[in-house]
């Protein structure tokens, strides 16, 4: 048992700036490659709908999130509301505010067509926070299949605090 408790302080060590670095998205840039490498196209990114987008980045975005919650381990019901917390629309807005300033003139008209896509109606979300919500997911989506390590270096920029 104690060797498994100083490997697991090892790892910790090793691991703890785990979604501090360049190589946070390296499954992304392993999938893309793996595709890629398959001989399967991705299909062009403008016949994908913002919406899609969106619905892609949703899920790559909450994984980010959920890899960055890890450590230090907790019961599974703390890294669920840790993860809620950071997932949310409200938070998705404040993360796109400090993402905006480091974007590029072809990654804000992502953004604009994420937030024009963003048509659903949440009663207890302002219309204005749910759009940006949309438009960061929208952006993750679209650089998940173009560029993951542009994704890797914006995601960079979010301090996302795992305790």
């Amino acid at each position: 048992m104690r060797g498994w408790t100083r490997a697991v302080a090892s790892e910790e060590e090793e691991s703890s700036n785990f979604c501090e670095t360049e190589s946070d998205l390296s499954w992304a840039v392993t999938r893309f490659r793996q595709l890629n490498a398959a001989g399967k196209s991705l299909p062009k990114i403008q016949q994908l709908s913002p919406a899609s987008l969106a619905y892609l980045g949703d899920a790559v975005y909450e994984l980010y999130i959920r890899s960055c919650c890890l450590l230090p381990p907790k019961r599974v019901k703390d890294y669920h509301h840790q993860v809620v917390a950071q997932v949310r629309a409200e938070s998705q807005a404040a993360s796109l505010q400090i993402l905006e300033p480091h974007l590029s003139a072809p990654e804000l008209e992502i953004l604009r067509r994420g937030r024009n896509a963003a048509t659903a109606n949440s009663r207890r979300l302002d219309p204005k926070i749910y759009q940006q919500a949309t438009s960061l997911e929208t952006l993750i989506g679209y650089l998940y299949l173009t560029n993951p390590q542009r994704l890797t270096q914006l995601l960079a920029y979010l301090e996302i605090d795992p305790t």
